[in-house]
């Protein structure tokens, strides 16, 4: 007789692997979480732990009202953590309404400000930025630096680069990290200002979440390699302009500038692309 075999039944699409130890979408939230507690016990970096669980509980509020309201689901909390999470550590504020509001603006901004069903900005760098222009007497960002000691930002740098790494992002970081560098060399020299204290802002907690989450978003980030590449690195020459100018808040401003426009871009040339090849199709039919 011969032997009957069941046949296979297929994996759900999105079922996560048995061998991954713990689900990719809580990698980046673990990360954001130890930044947060390395630099809160090496130097207080929080303004304090109420503001910053106001802007982490606004921003999954927020997220899960408005996931259901738009895309009539409950959205994954994940992404609002890190928005909110970021919030509480770079805001500066002795009042608590601009956490729970910057959190709203942020996350808010993912649903409303949207180009053909994709929202353009970094929600957080949006928050910020919004916050940081439009209440500047009340509201000031984190400049706290690790100083001398190195080990707590070798430790964020390696995880960081490791994480940037595995999920193919490792390339943005790098390239802006390298033209940082370079334009901090240029600063110093047409400054006059000694090279050191120029280079000196990256190595601040602030710029950890910067390179490491806000401008590696794959939500507002165009598609191609070399698009990103290019990208970071006229993210680094708009703030170099900016910090000419004497602007303290120059990386989150460069961001709000040029990752919606290169996006914009990359939208209409799809659309058109698109509109083309309906055309020919047509033509051929």
């Amino acid at each position: 007789m011969s032997q009957v075999t069941m046949p296979a039944v297929p994996a759900p699409p999105h079922a996560p692997s048995k061998r991954a130890l713990i689900d990719s979408r809580y990698v980046a939230p673990i990360f954001i979480t130890c930044i947060l507690l390395v630099g809160q016990l090496t130097f207080g970096i929080l303004e304090s732990y109420p503001r910053t669980v106001l802007a982490i509980g606004t921003s999954i509020l927020a997220e899960l009202i408005l996931g259901r309201v738009f895309l009539n689901k409950w959205p994954h909390p994940a992404s609002a953590y890190i928005s909110g999470i970021s919030v509480g550590i770079l805001l500066r504020s002795p009042a608590y309404w601009p956490y729970a509001l910057c959190s709203l603006i942020s996350i808010t901004s993912k649903y409303v400000l949207r180009i053909k069903d994709r929202h353009i900005w970094n929600p957080s760098n949006f928050g910020v930025s919004a916050m940081l222009f439009l209440a500047p007497a009340t509201v000031a960002s984190l400049s706290i630096q690790w100083g001398n000691y190195l080990l707590p930002m070798v430790l964020i740098w390696v995880l960081g680069f490791v994480i940037v790494w595995r999920v193919r992002r490792l390339h943005i970081t790098a390239t802006y990290v390298l033209s940082f560098f370079a334009f901090a060399f240029l600063r110093s020299l047409v400054l006059h200002e000694p090279w050191q204290a120029e280079v000196a802002p990256i190595t601040g907690p602030m710029y950890q979440l910067f390179i490491f989450f806000m401008i590696t978003d794959p939500k507002t980030t165009v598609r191609s390699k070399r698009g990103q590449c290019l990208v970071a690195f006229l993210i680094a020459v708009v703030e170099t302009v900016l910090r000419f100018f004497q602007s303290v808040y120059a990386p989150f401003y460069a961001l709000f500038i040029v990752g919606p426009i290169a996006n914009a871009i990359e939208i209409w040339f799809d659309s058109r692309r698109k509109q083309t090849t309906t055309a020919v199709v047509a033509k051929t039919a």
